[in-house]
């Protein structure tokens, strides 16, 4: 009995002073979902750009620029006035809006969105709107070509707007008023 505690004990110390070895893992993710994604993305981009191309060269008329956010607009009305302000954090801006699908088909009418008021920065607003309304002084009108992922992009607005749509707004911005934050 003393010979079989003995060697318990030594097979004891033998075993547990083993250092701990990683595990493999059980399954092995790879990035395809990702990749799926990114290609798929690149090539509706690339689809809305050729849809953006074709709509500018048909009204070459109107000098188109493109924003750093990844848009194009051109200006419909533009304001002279060197010392107009354009909006910053927390000024409010009244503004009214129209959109259009790429075929110029409306979708949303100015009665909807008339005389709207907006907190930048501080209220919900489409992304590319949002980044457009920066670029503009009150009495301009504005028209915006919106790649889908700055509109509505993959859920839509959950009414009339589809997904993933490229849009075309027109806006107008009637005022904008100075907050004390600036």
């Amino acid at each position: 009995m003393n010979k079989s505690l003995t060697l318990i004990t030594i097979l004891l110390f033998c075993f547990a002073c083993k250092t701990p070895e990683a595990r493999k893992p059980v399954s092995v993710k790879t990035g395809s979902f990702i990749d799926q994604s990114v290609e798929r993305n690149k090539k509706l981009n690339a689809k809305e750009q050729a849809q953006f191309n074709q709509i500018m060269s048909a009204n070459s008329s109107n000098e188109y620029l493109a924003s750093e956010n990844g848009f194009w607009y051109y200006y419909n009305t533009k304001t002279n006035e060197a010392i107009a302000p354009t909006p910053n954090y927390g000024d409010i801006v009244n503004y009214s809006y129209t959109l259009k699908d790429l075929k110029g088909n409306l979708i949303y009418p100015v009665d909807n969105f008339k005389n709207l008021n907006y907190t930048m920065d501080r209220q919900e607003l489409f992304t590319g709107l949002r980044e457009g309304l920066k670029l503009m002084k009150p009495g301009e009108t504005v028209t915006f070509l919106f790649p889908s992922q700055k509109a509505y992009g993959y859920y839509g607005d959950e009414n009339k707007i589809g997904t993933n749509i490229p849009l075309i707004a027109e806006v107008t911005v009637n005022s904008i008023t100075k907050t004390e934050d600036n």
